[in-house]
């Protein structure tokens, strides 16, 4: 059986917007309401977090600097900054 690919367009990239933002909100989370028993704990969950997001944050930045299209206002808040 083959496998499909998923098409690396607009709509792809405005999906993984959407996803980074929504680790960015966890990790802000994560930061500002978890307690943690340590710091060393909290660093942990924190680059566990980071390792999540990494991948998305350069796939989206591979598709944006190859062309596709996207709308200003769909960027994540931390592309922002």
């Amino acid at each position: 059986m083959k496998k499909t690919t998923l098409p690396r367009d607009k709509y792809f990239l405005r999906d993984l917007h959407k996803e980074i933002d929504l680790y960015d909100r966890k990790l802000a989370y994560l930061t500002n309401y978890v307690d943690f028993a340590t710091p060393a704990d909290r660093e942990e969950a924190h680059g566990k977090m980071l390792a999540k997001r990494a991948p998305l944050e350069k796939t989206a930045r591979e598709l944006a600097a190859s062309g596709v299209e996207f709308e200003q206002s769909e960027l994540p808040r931390s592309f922002l900054a």
